[in-house]
């Protein structure tokens, strides 16, 4: 995202609409587009008040205002496009060249939709159709695909429609968001002809490791998200060393076999040793793995003493990461067994030695607040960040503690992890934080193809 040529582009457009409101009135029009609500101080014109409120924006809710203001407001197709363009730079997955050519071949001879109503709406809300195919002409791509997709069937294949359109040199989002369209019950309303549409994309998509995933349900269909597949480290995860806020005590049983052994205080440390499959770590498995390590038979006890031993691990000093933890674990309620576990306190890097003893060569981070295993080799590291984060013991504002933060996530993302942040005052200030956690754990699993609620059974 280029957020100064965004910040910029958007603000002029914000400003466009004060003659749209009024004085009183300017506070609803704030919220529809996700700006703070504009100040009241008397003597203000309507242009400071809104002014204000957009110059409180953060860089990143940009995006989200960005898609607001495309959904309020009237923008002729090209600065829809390049307003979207802005906003969308950079969001994946990516999905080069070569390998749209090849899924576009792939879909010859398959049926691009079936609802041609609908499929022209999906054209309209992405593309620039109003521009003249040439010089000298007054015919546009919208009366050529009327010609050629509708009226002639067989005139275009999808590969040149994809040509016409700019789907072979559009940013990724846009394209995601068109094959995911493409697939979509409202294009296809047929759920053999999604399915025969997604097995074919799906071969030239892995090839650049992303597929189409079916990710929810919609009044009978299955619905599709394009994910990428290789966010996750290669390697399968061999020993799981978590729910303990203190350094543990532990060394190699069995070197050869990684077998660890915790030498002091194994009541304040878990290690899960089961093999992780593609399916990744979910509750279910964490609990029967608990259960058979404490020897519970009765699996409601065993699910409610493996919960209070997880929330137990957090520190006292973060109530920031107890109200993710059980806004978590609250939010999706019956669903919670098939989803991937949220485990607290988990060991990165573990090191005999001090940082002081080890000197320059000491690993930025240790701990990670809390770590997902997904599905696909997916491990996704969420942290709650306190003022110990960007301050020092006199809370002053240390940016080299910043610096060693941001560094250590540079180093995370470099090994596969994917890292997301949450500022403490977002959930201990927010009456709401658990849905807060849902809404975000929501979006989470929709982008990796993971099911908050049981599919539906084909038939």
């Amino acid at each position: 995202m280029d957020s100064g040529e965004l910040r910029l582009r958007l603000r002029e457009l914000v400003l466009s609409l004060k003659d749209t409101v009024t004085h009183t009135t300017l506070p609803s029009l704030c919220q529809q587009l996700g700006l703070p609500i504009a100040p009241t101080d008397l003597g203000r014109s309507k242009g400071d008040r809104i002014r204000a409120s957009f110059d409180a924006v953060s860089d990143a809710d940009l995006p989200q205002i960005a898609d607001r203001v495309v959904a309020h407001r009237r923008l002729s197709a090209a600065d829809r496009n390049e307003l979207q363009d802005l906003a969308w730079l950079g969001l994946g997955p990516t999905i080069p060249k070569r390998f749209r050519r090849e899924l576009a071949e792939a879909l010859e001879g398959l049926d691009l939709f079936l609802d041609a109503r609908r499929f022209d709406e999906l054209l309209g809300s992405l593309w620039i159709l109003e521009t003249s195919m040439a010089l000298l002409t007054n015919h546009s791509l919208w009366d050529d695909v009327e010609r050629h997709v509708h009226n002639n069937p067989g005139d275009w294949s999808p590969a040149i429609l994809f040509d016409k359109l700019g789907a072979f040199d559009c940013c990724d989002r846009r394209f995601v968001l068109f094959v995911e369209g493409l697939a979509s019950p409202e294009v296809l309303p047929d759920e053999t002809a999604q399915r025969r549409f997604v097995e074919a994309v799906n071969v030239p998509l892995r090839k650049c490791h992303a597929e189409l995933r079916e990710t929810d349900h919609r009044d009978g269909y299955p619905v599709f998200s394009l994910v990428s597949t290789t966010s996750g480290p290669a390697r399968r995860p061999k020993n799981l060393i978590f729910a303990s806020p203190l350094k543990p005590d532990l060394r190699f049983r069995d070197a050869v076999n990684n077998d660890i052994e915790i030498v002091t205080n194994a009541d304040r440390v878990l290690v899960y040793d089961r093999p992780i499959g593609r399916d990744g770590l979910r509750w279910n498995d964490l609990q029967d793995w608990w259960a058979e390590l404490k020897g519970i038979a009765d699996s409601r006890e065993a699910k409610r003493s493996l919960y209070a031993r997880l929330r137990d691990s957090l520190p006292n000093t973060s109530p920031a990461q107890s109200r993710l933890f059980e806004g978590f674990y609250r939010a999706f309620g019956a669903d919670i067994p098939m989803l991937p576990a949220l485990l607290p306190e988990v060991w990165l890097h573990w090191d005999p030695h001090t940082v002081k003893e080890r000197g320059p060569n000491a690993l930025a981070r240790f701990r990670m607040d809390f770590l997902l295993l997904l599905p696909g080799g997916i491990r996704v590291v969420v942290e709650v960040d306190g003022k110990h984060h960007y301050a020092d013991r006199h809370h002053r504002a240390d940016p080299s503690l910043y610096a060693a933060t941001v560094a250590a996530d540079r180093d995370l993302r470099l090994s596969g992890y994917e890292v997301y942040r949450f500022g403490a005052a977002e959930l201990v200030e927010n009456t709401a934080s658990q849905n807060l956690a849902k809404a975000f754990f929501s979006s989470l699993f929709k982008r990796y193809g993971v099911f908050t609620s049981q599919p539906p059974q084909n038939t």
